[in-house]
């Protein structure tokens, strides 16, 4: 971590962008300071209440943002109106499509959520001068990718059991980009109104319900307001989620 933020105190790095976790562990981080500073004439950093729709399924494409904090659900609808949840975003993942006209999601703020904006042409044009920035965004989608795939398989093949536990044990690595690799413990509040997970579990709002009241009389969690969440011993968690209970 201190070798990413070697420039933390360089006078040349745009202020905005001096503390900001998408300039050391996002996209920005393949930019150099002049484009940096570029970038940053025509950035926008606002925060939303949660419940907030960002960006709606079908709209055009004119922006892009980097998620500074709290967590974006996206989702798709049916043509009878059915929604299903398909993917999660965190801090600080890359919210948009490069070259894409038209949004295929929608996203809308779980939580709070602090974004920094930029416009599409903009970025566009960066990724045809700089490799390294290209280079960055394929590997974020190849991730997604693999993060696609392993959610195929909680969804296809796990038990309610483990696909809750998988739920929380997404959460937990996710939640907090600052969090170090080795803390085994962590604290957070659920993101997602219990609907919301189920919908993405493909469950029912009560076996959700149940099999948190089964990881919390088990000691693999503690639940409090049916909200906040704490997880003494992640690799119990990671247990669960491929350990039928």
């Amino acid at each position: 971590m201190k070798a990413d933020r070697k420039d933390i105190h360089n006078s040349d790095i745009p202020a905005v962008c001096k503390s900001c976790e998408a300039r050391h562990r996002g996209i920005c981080g393949a930019l150099s300071t002049d484009q940096l500073l570029h970038l940053s004439k025509y950035t926008n950093r606002t925060t939303y209440d949660s419940a907030t729709e960002l960006i709606p399924e079908g709209e055009d494409v004119e922006r892009y943002s980097n998620i500074l904090s709290g967590v974006i659900k996206l989702s798709k609808l049916l043509a009878d109106g059915r929604q299903q949840i398909v993917g999660l975003q965190f801090a600080p993942d890359f919210l948009g499509r490069p070259f894409k006209n038209k949004s295929e999601t929608t996203a809308e703020t779980a939580t709070q959520v602090e974004v920094c904006t930029f416009p599409k042409s903009i970025l566009e044009t960066m990724i045809h001068q700089s490799p390294e920035l290209e280079h960055l965004l394929y590997e974020q989608s190849l991730k997604e990718l693999d993060d696609a795939r392993d959610w195929m398989m909680t969804l296809g093949r796990k038990t309610a059991a483990e696909k809750v536990a998988s739920f929380l044990y997404l959460i937990g690595t996710h939640i907090d980009p600052t969090r170090g690799i080795n803390d085994s413990s962590i604290g957070f509040e659920i993101p997602l109104k219990r609907a919301d997970i189920a919908d993405f579990l493909g469950l029912t709002i009560e076996t959700v319900s149940r099999q948190l009241t089964k990881l919390r009389k088990a000691g693999t969690i503690e639940l409090e307001n049916n909200r906040s969440v704490t997880i003494k011993d992640m690799n119990v968690l990671r247990n669960a989620c491929e350990q039928s209970t």
